[in-house]
C-alpha cells in the first residue's frame, strides 16, 4: 500500500507539472514535507531526483515536436549546470539549518503562487499560440548566462524545479514565443536536474524506496498532465492552484520559524 500510495503521489506531481509546464518538484516537496513528513534536506533530494525523470520526458517530447534549439541553449546550459554544482556543495553545508531550506522553498513557492494567480486571473494573449518556424532561443549569451547561473542555484540548493523562473524568462526577458520557452527550459533544466541528483545522491540525501516509485509515477503523470493541457484550458485551474500554493508556502514559511499550521 505504500509503494502504490508513492506511486500516486508521483502521478499527480507529474501531472500538475505537465499540466501547467511546471516542475513536479512544485507539488513533490509539500507532499514529501507535510504529507510523508520526510526531513527537508531528504525530501530536496527525493525530490529532484523525481522530478528528473519529468523533465527529460518532457523535453523528448517538446524536441520531438520541434520547440528546443539545443545549439541556442549552450549559454544556459552550461551556466546552470555549474551553478547547481556549487550550490550543491553549499546545500550539504546547510544540514544542520534544515529550516533555511523551508523558508527559501516557501519564498519560492510565494513567487510561484503569484505568478500563477496572475496568469488565472487574465486572458491568455497571441504570444502564447503557435511558433513562427524559428525555434531558436533568442538573447545574446550574457543574458543566458545570468538566467542559466540563477535557475541554477534552485534545484542544487532547494531540490526544486526552475521552472517558474526560466519559462517567464526566456518569454518575457528573452522574448522567446511560449512553446520555444517551455521547451528550451525543460531541457536546460533536465541537465540541472541530473547534476543536482547525482550530488544528493553522492551526500547521502537520496531514499531510493521513495525516490524510485514516486519517479515512476511522475513520468506518467506528465504524460498525462501533457496531453489534457491541449485540451482544456488552464487558466482557471493555474488560478486554484495559485492559491493552493499560497497556502503551501505559509506552510513552508511558519514551518521555518517552529510554527506548524
Amino acid at each position: 500500500m505504500e509503494v502504490i500510495f508513492l506511486i500516486l503521489t508521483g502521478v499527480i506531481s507529474g501531472f500538475v507539472g505537465g499540466l501547467l509546464g511546471l516542475g513536479g518538484g512544485i507539488l513533490l516537496m509539500p507532499v514529501l514535507r507535510f504529507a510523508l513528513d520526510i526531513p527537508a534536506m531528504e525530501a530536496a533530494g527525493i525530490s529532484i531526483f523525481g522530478v528528473f525523470f519529468v523533465t527529460i520526458s518532457g523535453s523528448f517530447r517538446h524536441y520531438k515536436l520541434g520547440h528546443i534549439h539545443l545549439p541556442s541553449l549552450t549559454p544556459v546550459i552550461i551556466t546552470g549546470a555549474l551553478s547547481s554544482l556549487f550550490f550543491s556543495f553549499v546545500f550539504r553545508k546547510m544540514a544542520g539549518h534544515a529550516e533555511w531550506i523551508d523558508f527559501a522553498i516557501g519564498i519560492v513557492f510565494l513567487i510561484v503562487a503569484a505568478r500563477m494567480i496572475r496568469a488565472g486571473l487574465r486572458k491568455r494573449m497571441g504570444r502564447e499560440g503557435f511558433l513562427t518556424g524559428n525555434n531558436r532561443l533568442p538573447g545574446t549569451a550574457l543574458k543566458k548566462g545570468l538566467i542559466g547561473t540563477f535557475a541554477g542555484a534552485i534545484p542544487g540548493l532547494l531540490g526544486i524545479g526552475a521552472g517558474a523562473i526560466l519559462v517567464p524568462a526566456f518569454s518575457f526577458t528573452l522574448k522567446a514565443p511560449i512553446k520555444v520557452a517551455i521547451g528550451s527550459s525543460l531541457a536546460c533544466f533536465t541537465i540541472n536536474a541530473l547534476v543536482s541528483a547525482v550530488m544528493k545522491w553522492h551526500q547521502g540525501f537520496i531514499d531510493f524506496s521513495v525516490a524510485l516509485p514516486i519517479s515512476l509515477g511522475a513520468v506518467l503523470g506528465a504524460t498525462i498532465g501533457s496531453t489534457v493541457n491541449k485540451r482544456i484550458p488552464s487558466s482557471a485551474l493555474k488560478f486554484i492552484f495559485g492559491i493552493a500554493f499560497l497556502y503551501a508556502s505559509s506552510k513552508f514559511i511558519f514551518l521555518s520559524w517552529g510554527i506548524k499550521i
